[in-house]
């Protein structure tokens, strides 16, 4: 029936349904009546999940297998995730008809709403928030595949869905219960989002999703009835005669058009019949003749072998009936009244054991197509709940084409995912400043309102692509650039002229200035000037003046910076091999120090120290013939024994720092020395940089806990059991300020630290990453170092870490516009006052981010402007000033903020906010505090920009439905909520990293991307389409690649076939496969080449190297990669999505109400 018609009631029950001619009728008891021939579908036993009556609905394209384009569906129910949402509501009617219609239809001409598109798709969540597993192994949906017809598995139902239409619905939900089984109806098919279902399931069983993590429901798992009266038995087969509304759209009130831009998560997928309790699909026993097999689909990328369940498909769908399932049938249970929240204080309401699941966590997690019982009660179909991999998607086909030009103002750039193209036409790139909104409230009370935080994300020596213009550079001459005479803000595209030119008017304070006279230029008849376009600094967003020696300090220019390489040569350096391959590396890669564009050598000098105890500096002057070593071992008070001939310019002293980096590692082979220090290591550096009147870079290469006696000293302070207390806070603070405050005495002398750390046990890398993380350095950590597999990442890193752009004694200064003003900064930076940020080198990978609060009004018409300036030195000395300006519309209807918000900035933002929270307060209230912000956000949406509508659904602003499942992701990390086998250690480094990252490596980090690389087109340069991050995405016949920007996972199923294990691995078994490889062997074919091709292509993407761990199925490995399947319920208790979505709701509710 199409989603225009009103539905009707339906015959009286136990009459046959005219729609569902060939589906068996079984009698009342649950078994198939004998007598009645099988037909081509097998028994009908109720409305199947993403069955589609031969006729598609109208408003739906079944080649596109979504509904199409039209007015945005709006589940409305009541209860959809009712306040009570846990416990359960009032029982339905008991009487069996049909509630009449509540002028629910769709009024004839809405269609359904398209796939992710524009407007709001309101689609409830289904009324109890029961997690609901995903449908099986259904995969990213790429617009214009049309799902093939699939035969069904059935061993993968969403039982019980398809809406009773739904003025059925309304009705139907008010009285429902939401029990265990209830809610679970997937939601609608046309639900936006989310691939079609009909993608194959990983096999009907899935694992660890909720493996047993799941606190069974009393009832054990049988199909949900879904409006279950209490007390009522479910096992009853369906009643024939209900209607039903076979296209489970979420259908539209008439009269609450949703708003614009909004998603809704909403009810509809309820189950027909009110009063009756929705019967399990599947009564009987497997009918004879059925099995569980039927080809794979052929959806652009789905998981291969088991074939794709029904679950949510729009079309017609032919295929074996539900009925088939191999297995024994369903038990009958009574309803649940509501479900227990979860004992470990995660949300969401317990799921029951999953089949095939296993008790608490299974062992073998099985994702084969081998038939099991039937899953358990669904809530929400995990397909129709917003995909990241679909927003990713279109993005990439909507605005990957298109050049982004930076001239308007406000605009929100393509998604970071997105690969685009900038052209600067008076804005900074995206790719220097991303902001969580592009269009800020006018005022405090209306951002107080939404509690959208106004924050950009700065990178501003960002590496742009090869076809992208790099900065221009401007001298001015001895004059220097031309500021503002109050707040100081340097020209740019956004000031005015005025009196023909004489005098420019502030954009940001509105003082009037003259213009220099050399600077004097006439202005044409629309009051610009006539040199607009030959000035990067009237014209475009980014540029860079060279400073004059007014900006350099104690007013002489700089000279150019050096780099110090400074080894531990302990007994655990040398015994890894490490100080060896050290020293190796060293010998070529001074060779690619960093240089400017057409110098013919780098400037930058370079010196040598090496240390256990005590320290040894080498003079490698180019007159010696052998190096010279001098030992410091008083290291309470530490000094520089040598000025001349530590530091040196490598191609003049080339012959004796060869033999210098040859001899080290023989020098110190018999070591038995195991005690280091650390702090006056850092010292001796500083001494140095400042004897010599430089900046320039440490890079320090330790292995263990500095427990010799030394200022800067440390002792083993680490303690599980201050985990989840309110002590948990000490962890990730130093245990002592002497790292801060010569943090600071690094900072003056424009001294940067880049750590490299070894540990074979706790290092206290909350402490020895003090300097680093304030000076503006990086930190690399390589526990277990195993030269065999460690060797590539850790010298890729190293390369790439000497040879990057770099700016040395760095300030940073953010003007903004009257009405707002900078407030609070995030990242690996040193501030001594309010305003400046401060680095001792800032290089292409770290980003600062910038929080704004209101001061004042703003007007919509001027909108708000930021202006970042960065006075740094280069790698050649010379003093410059990079600027980058962006303007931003303003708004006065909270509407116009949620259009145009960038969810990743606002994830990137939250995430450094709540990782320097942990500093200060217990891991506890940091969660709740995000949870309870992000729930503001979008209740304040809810309640001020979406057209009125039943609290039941969930409705999101269009470009924040991804805000919960990306939020789950933070609350879920290892720094909030750790598994057992995260490390103190490892926590602090991931709190570090995470400060300075930039927005797409927060994006991957946290939603790390996953790729079947089975699916690769060999002939082609192209990824293969990415799929959600869930186990049951995953088929045991498929090899699947996991990146998150600091690990890939190659995963193997245990299915996969042998010519593709040879192909990749070389060797001719599964059992084979070895988990120590940390590359893929170099084989000549197709295959083989095309996944390294993807890996180093990956690889180069990234600022770090990443470990490549094989993980073969059901192996001790599989817990670590489960980890990262982040749409699932993880082993430290973290939500699965689905549960998230709906504890969210529940807290929306809460505030609305």
């Amino acid at each position: 029936m199409s989603v225009n018609q009103q539905a009707h009631t339906g015959p009286p029950y136990g009459q046959p349904q005219p729609g569902y001619q060939g589906y068996q009728q079984p009698a009342y008891g649950g078994q198939p009546l004998p007598a009645v021939p099988q037909s081509q579908y097998g028994a009908y036993n109720g409305p199947m999940p993403g069955y589609q009556q031969p006729v598609p609905p109208q408003g739906y394209f079944p080649s596109l297998g979504f509904p199409s384009k039209g007015s945005p569906v709006s589940l409305n129910s009541d209860t959809s995730l009712a306040p009570n949402f846990i416990g359960s509501l009032r029982a339905p009617p008991t009487s069996g008809a049909p509630p009449p219609a509540s002028g629910a239809s769709l009024p004839s001409g809405h269609l359904a709403y398209s796939q992710f598109g524009h407007g709001d798709v309101q689609n409830g969540i289904p009324a109890s928030a029961a997690p609901m597993q995903r449908p099986p192994a259904s995969q990213p949906f790429l617009p214009g595949s049309a799902p093939t017809p699939v035969s069904q598995t059935s061993t993968f139902q969403q039982y019980g869905h398809p809406p009773a239409s739904v003025q059925q619905l309304s009705n139907h939900m008010a009285g429902m219960t939401i029990g265990s089984t209830t809610a679970s109806a997937p939601p609608p098919a046309g639900l936006g989002y989310g691939p079609p279902t009909s993608v194959p399931p990983v096999s009907g069983s899935f694992s660890a999703t909720g493996s047993g993590l799941y606190t069974p429901y009393t009832a054990s798992q049988g199909p949900p009835p879904t409006s279950v009266s209490q007390g009522l038995p479910l096992a009853q087969p369906p009643f024939p005669g209900q209607p039903i509304s076979t296209q489970r759209l979420p259908t539209q009130v008439p009269g609450f058009a949703p708003p614009p831009s909004s998603t809704g998560i909403g009810l509809s997928s309820y189950p027909p019949t009110t009063g009756a309790p929705r019967p399990p699909t599947m009564p009987g026993p497997p009918l004879p003749g059925q099995t569980l097999a039927g080809p794979p689909a052929s959806q652009p990328n789905h998981v291969s072998s088991p074939p794709p369940p029904p679950s949510t498909m729009a079309g017609p769908h032919p295929g074996p009936p539900m009925s088939g399932l191999h297995g024994p049938p369903p038990p009958t249970h009574p309803p649940q009244p509501g479900y227990q929240m979860q004992q470990n204080g995660s949300f969401g309401q317990v799921r029951g054991p999953q089949p095939n699941y296993g008790g608490a966590y299974p062992g073998t997690p099985n994702y084969g197509s081998q038939p099991g019982p039937p899953p358990p009660p669904k809530r929400l179909d995990p397909d129709s709940i917003p995909s990241p991999i679909q927003v990713i998607e279109d993005d990439r086909s909507n605005r990957g084409s298109e050049p982004f030009v930076t001239g308007v103002r406000g605009q929100v750039p393509p998604l970071v995912t997105t690969n685009f193209l900038v052209k600067d036409q008076g804005n900074a790139s995206p790719r220097y400043i991303r902001c969580t909104s592009y269009n800020i409230p006018c005022t405090s009370d209306m951002a107080k309102q939404s509690q959208v935080p106004l924050a950009a994300v700065i990178k501003p020596l960002a590496t742009l692509p090869p076809e992208e213009t790099l900065p221009y550079l401007v001298d001015h001459g001895e004059s220097g650039p031309v500021r503002c005479n109050r707040c100081k803000a340097y020209m740019c595209p956004f000031m005015q002229f005025i009196e023909g030119g004489r005098r420019f008017q502030c954009c940001f304070c509105s003082c009037v200035t003259e213009v220099p006279p050399h600077y004097f230029q006439h202005l044409d008849h629309t009051g610009k000037r006539v040199d607009f376009y030959d000035r990067p600094e009237l014209s475009l967003g980014s540029y860079e003046f060279l400073a004059t020696v007014d900006y350099c300090k104690n007013n002489k220019f700089p000279t150019p910076p050096a780099f110090i390489f400074m080894i531990d040569v302990s007994y655990n350096a040398m015994k890894s091999g490490l100080v060896r391959l050290i020293c190796e590396e060293l010998k070529s890669l001074l060779d690619y120090l960093p240089r400017e564009g057409n110098m013919e050598e780098s400037a930058i000098r370079v010196g040598f120290v090496t240390y256990n105890k005590v320290l040894h500096f080498y003079n490698v002057k180019s007159s010696l013939a052998q190096p010279q070593m001098m030992v410091v071992s008083d290291v309470a008070d530490m000094f520089v024994p040598l000025l001349d001939g530590f530091l040196v310019n490598v191609n003049e002293s080339r012959t004796v720092i060869a033999s210098l980096l040859d001899q080290i590692p023989e020098m110190f082979a018999d070591t038995r020395e195991t005690e280091t220090v650390f702090a006056p290591v850092i010292q001796a550096g500083l001494e140095a940089l400042k004897a010599a009147e430089c900046a320039g870079k440490l890079f320090i290469f330790h292995t263990s806990l500095p427990i010799a006696e030394a200022p800067g000293k440390l002792k083993n302070r680490d303690d599980k059991k201050l985990i989840n207390t309110d002590k948990e806070k000490t962890l990730f603070q130093p245990q002592t300020s002497f790292y801060n405050n010569l943090a600071k005495d690094c900072v003056a002398q424009g001294c940067c630290v880049d750590l490299f750390l070894f540990p074979n046990q706790y290092l206290d890398v909350a402490t020895l990453g003090v300097v680093t993380y304030q000076t503006g350095g990086s930190i690399y950590k390589y526990a277990y170092f195993q030269l065999e597999t460690d060797q590539d990442r850790f010298l890729n890193d190293l390369r790439r870490d000497v040879q990057k752009e770099v700016g040395f004694d760095a300030v940073m200064r953010v003007r903004t516009s009257t009405g707002i003003r900078a407030t609070d900064f995030f990242g690996a930076f040193y501030m001594s006052n309010t305003t400046d940020v401060e680095m001792a080198g800032l290089d292409c990978d770290k980003t600062i981010t910038v929080e704004f609060k209101h001061d004042d009004k703003l007007s919509e018409d001027s909108g708000a402007l930021l202006q970042c300036a960065l006075l740094y030195t280069s790698c050649a000395g010379q003093r410059r000033l990079r600027i980058h300006n962006l303007s931003l519309n303003c708004c006065t209807q909270l509407a116009d903020l949620y259009r145009n918000c960038e969810t990743d900035t606002l994830i990137n933002y939250l995430a450094k906010y709540a990782y320097r929270g942990v500093l200060s307060s217990p891991v506890k209230t940091v969660r709740d505090a995000l949870i309870n912000q992000c729930a503001q956000i979008l209740a304040c949406y809810r309640k001020n920009c979406a057209s009125p509508s039943s609290a039941g659904q969930l409705i999101l602003p269009e470009c924040m439905k991804l805000l919960p499942v990306y939020l789950n992701c933070v609350l879920k990390s290892d720094v909030l909520q750790p598994g057992p086998e995260v490390t103190t250690d490892d926590r602090a480094y991931i709190r570090q990293l995470v400060t300075s990252m930039d927005v797409a490596e927060t994006n991957v980090f946290f939603y790390p991307r996953l790729l079947p690389l089975t699916k690769a087109d060999v002939d082609s340069d192209s990824l293969p389409a990415a799929i959600r991050n869930s186990e049951e995405r995953l088929s045991k016949g498929d090899i699947y690649l996991l990146e998150n920007g600091l690990n890939i996972f190659v995963w193997v199923g245990v299915n996969v076939q042998q010519g593709l294990i040879q192909n990749l691995f070389g060797v001719s078994s599964f059992s084979q496969i070895s988990n120590a490889l940390s590359t893929l062997p170099v084989l000549e074919n197709p295959f083989s080449k095309k996944v390294r091709s993807i890996i180093d292509m990956l690889q180069v993407q990234r600022s770090r190297y990443m470990k490549l761990i094989i993980v073969k199925q059901e192996d001790k490995l599989e817990m670590l990669f489960k980890h990262f399947l982040v749409e699932d319920k993880s082993l430290s208790g973290g939500a699965s999505y689905v549960d998230f979505l709906c504890h969210m709701h529940k807290e929306i509710r809460q505030l609305l109400s």
